[in-house]
C-alpha cells in the first residue's frame, strides 16, 4: 500500500506540470479554436530560460536563497516565453486566422520545429545540468515526499485558482469568453479580438514557462528535445480533461501523470505512453468531450 501511494504521490507531481501546459493548449484552442502544436516548445523553452536565468544568477550572486532564485528563474521564463509566443501568434497565425482549417495547423507544426532547431543550434544538442536546488524530503506515514513535490503541486494549484479568476470574474476573462462565443458579434460589441487572443497566447506561454522552470527543478536537466513529449502529453491531458475547459486540463494531466506513474511501477516502463493513450481512447470512445468538456454547438 505505501509503494501505491509513494507512485500515486509521484504521478501527481508530474501531473501537475502536464496539467500546466495542458491549460495553454486550453486556451487557445477556446478562443480561436486551433491547437498551437509549438506550445510544447514553448514550454521547452521555458527550461532554458530558466537556466541561463540560474546561471546568470549565480556567477554574480553565489549564495543567492534558493526561494528567490526560482522566483526570478519563473519570471524570465514567464517573460521570454510570453514574447516568443506572442511574436509567434502575430507572426505565424494571426494572417492565416481566416484561411482554411489545415494552413493553421502546418503553420504551428512548422514553428515547432524552427522552435526546436533554434534552440538546438543556439544551445547545443547536448543535456543541460543543474545543481539541485530543493533537496529536503520528508517521510510521513513511510511515504517519502520531497519539498519540490509539495512545490510543484502547490504551485499548479494556486496558478489554475488564478487563472480561473481571471477567466471568470475579471473583464479580460468576459472577452475571452466573449471571443470563445462569437469573435466577430464580441467585436461588434467592442471588444478587441486581436488584443484578447495575443494575450491569451501570453498568459498560456507564462504557465508553460512556469511548468518548464518546474520540469527543471523537479529533473534536474533540460535538452531541446523536451518540448515533443511533454507537449504531446499535455496535449492528450487537454483532451481527456475536455480541451476548453481550464479545470480539465488540469485533471487531465494529473490522470495522464498517475497513469504513467502507476504503470511504470506495476508494469513494463516500456509501455507506460502505450498505455496513456490506450487509455485516452477508450475515455475518448465512451465520452468524446472528454471528462469536463462541453459538446460542440455549430453555429450557422
Amino acid at each position: 500500500m505505501e509503494y501505491f501511494v509513494q507512485q500515486l504521490v509521484n504521478g501527481l507531481t508530474l501531473g501537475s506540470i502536464y496539467g500546466l501546459i495542458a491549460i495553454g493548449y486550453t486556451m487557445v484552442y477556446g478562443i480561436i479554436g486551433m491547437i498551437n502544436f509549438a506550445h510544447g516548445d514553448i514550454f521547452m523553452l521555458g527550461g532554458f530560460s530558466a537556466l541561463i536565468a540560474f546561471l546568470v544568477l549565480t556567477s554574480f550572486w553565489a549564495g543567492i536563497p534558493v526561494v528567490l532564485a526560482l522566483l526570478i528563474m519563473m519570471l524570465v521564463g514567464m517573460l521570454t516565453c510570453g514574447l516568443w509566443n506572442w511574436t509567434i501568434e502575430r507572426v505565424a497565425y494571426r494572417p492565416l486566422r481566416g484561411s482554411f482549417r489545415l494552413a493553421p495547423l502546418i503553420t504551428a507544426i512548422g514553428m515547432s520545429i524552427a522552435l526546436s532547431n533554434f534552440v538546438q543550434v543556439s544551445q547545443g544538442p547536448r543535456n543541460k545540468p543543474i545543481p539541485p536546488l530543493v533537496q529536503q524530503n520528508f517521510e510521513v506515514f513511510g511515504i517519502n515526499i520531497s519539498l519540490k513535490q509539495i512545490v510543484i503541486v502547490v504551485i499548479t494549484t494556486v496558478l489554475l485558482a488564478i487563472f480561473w479568476y481571471i477567466v471568470n470574474k475579471t473583464p479580460l476573462g468576459r472577452a475571452q469568453r466573449a471571443c470563445e462565443q462569437d469573435r466577430k458579434m464580441a467585436a461588434l460589441l467592442g471588444v478587441d479580438v486581436d488584443r484578447t487572443i495575443s494575450i491569451t497566447f501570453v498568459m498560456g506561454a507564462a504557465l508553460a514557462a512556469v511548468a518548464g522552470t518546474m520540469f527543471l527543478m523537479y529533473y534536474g536537466v533540460v535538452v531541446f528535445t523536451d518540448g515533443f513529449v511533454p507537449g504531446v502529453k499535455a496535449f492528450t491531458a487537454a483532451v481527456l480533461g475536455g480541451i476548453g475547459s481550464l479545470p480539465g486540463a488540469v485533471i487531465g494531466g494529473l490522470l495522464i501523470g498517475v497513469i504513467e506513474s502507476l504503470w511504470s511501477a506495476y508494469f513494463s516502463i516500456d509501455y507506460k505512453d502505450v498505455a496513456t493513450f490506450s487509455i485516452l481512447a477508450l475515455v475518448l470512445i465512451f465520452k468524446p468531450t472528454g471528462v469536463l468538456g462541453r459538446p460542440e454547438i455549430e453555429k450557422v
